[in-house]
């Protein structure tokens, strides 16, 4: 009879090795992901039965009610001496699974995730939507987390977050700073956010637009003079706006197409790639900038325009991932093959050439 293997050693195992995140699953040994990779982690096989015990034995009496009733759980987990973790448990083949994401104990700055200093630009702003947006893994959460902690670092407010669940813990700094978890603070994201405008926000970030209700009511409080930032599963700019809108029926996309092109501040995507040698991953991202030809073109739902828009729209501060990719590969960060897989014009990407190193 084995000994049930120890969770605490497996997250630690994996934070050692770099791992953004770990994977048990039913009959196979706990596996990590490392700079995209996945990897075998800290011994052997785990059976069925040893799986649904580790992952139970972690989880509060309430969180196993949820996770038995909706067969799927997103939960904070904080490990002593090792750090915070956000984990999803769920269920595959009728066997209880479990994945982990590793959260950085300090939340990076803008500009050391790489981003472009047009950002803090939409963070100074009063009121409007601001989306962050990329699909699993791309670290919206992160972006989002130092968004707030720069507004909280360089203006007086009140930031109230809807989360689920809360993963990094946001300092206070000028700002006074209102986490509230999903299940445990309030029942949805749409419910609190119905709520947020009677506890005198000047800022609210919602962790993820779902659905519909959750969309209206993010509109309804940007429209009202908040500045509400948010999360999509989307791969670029122009998606992002098209998952808004179609959250909705036709004849009520009218009306939302013209609450976005008033509200929209701006939208951030983003992505990871590898480094050119391959040690890393590198964070590329593009940038829409909400101006009046953008919001024509948001009304009148002429979303294919809006690549164009952001290419002219560089004296603004916007920016592609194109121009991102072709500036990271001039400057040896990142390889051709990577810039021309993941641009939207491979064949100009094809063109570019490095100058010669200098001799010194």
């Amino acid at each position: 009879m084995h000994d049930l293997p120890d969770i605490v050693d497996i997250l630690r195992e994996a934070v050692r090795n770099g791992a953004s995140d770990i994977h048990l699953c039913a009959g196979l040994a706990p596996a990590m992901r490392v700079r995209g990779d996945i990897r075998p982690c800290h011994g052997r096989a785990i059976s069925r039965q040893e799986c649904r015990e580790i992952i139970l034995g972690i989880l509060t009496e309430s969180q196993r009610a949820r996770l038995e009733r909706d067969l799927e759980l997103d939960f904070g987990l904080q490990v002593e001496r090792t750090g915070r973790f956000r984990g999803n448990a769920h269920f595959s083949r009728g066997a209880l699974e479990a994945v982990f994401r590793h959260i950085p104990d300090e939340i990076p700055s803008i500009m050391e995730l790489g981003h472009r200093p047009s950002i803090m630009q939409l963070c100074n702003r009063i009121d409007g939507l601001i989306l962050v947006s990329g699909m699993t893994g791309s670290g919206k959460t992160t972006t989002l987390a130092s968004m707030i902690r720069w507004i909280s670092e360089n203006r007086d407010a009140v930031i109230v977050t809807i989360e689920d669940p809360i993963e990094f813990y946001l300092p206070n700094n000028r700002s006074i700073i209102k986490q509230r978890e999903l299940g445990t603070d309030t029942r949805s994201f749409d419910e609190a956010l119905r709520h947020v405008l009677r506890q005198d926000p000047d800022v609210v970030m919602v962790g993820e637009m779902r659905d519909a209700e959750t969309v209206r009511a993010a509109l309804t409080a940007a429209e009202t003079g908040y500045l509400v930032l948010a999360t999509l599963h989307t791969n670029d700019a122009p998606q992002a706006l098209d998952r808004i809108v179609d959250y909705f029926p036709g004849d009520e996309q009218a009306q939302v197409l013209g609450q976005l092109a008033n509200t929209l501040a701006g939208v951030l995507a983003q992505r990871f790639i590898p480094s050119e040698d391959a040690l890393r991953r590198i964070m590329v991202s593009e940038l829409l900038m909400n101006n009046s030809a953008v919001s024509a073109c948001i009304r009148e739902h002429r979303f294919e325009q809006i690549v164009g828009l952001m290419e002219i729209g560089r004296k603004d501060g916007m920016h592609t991932f194109d121009d991102m990719l072709e500036e990271l590969y001039l400057s040896g960060y990142i390889s051709k093959e990577e810039v021309v897989a993941g641009a939207r014009d491979p064949a100009h990407m094809e063109g570019l050439r490095r100058k010669p190193a200098q001799k010194s």
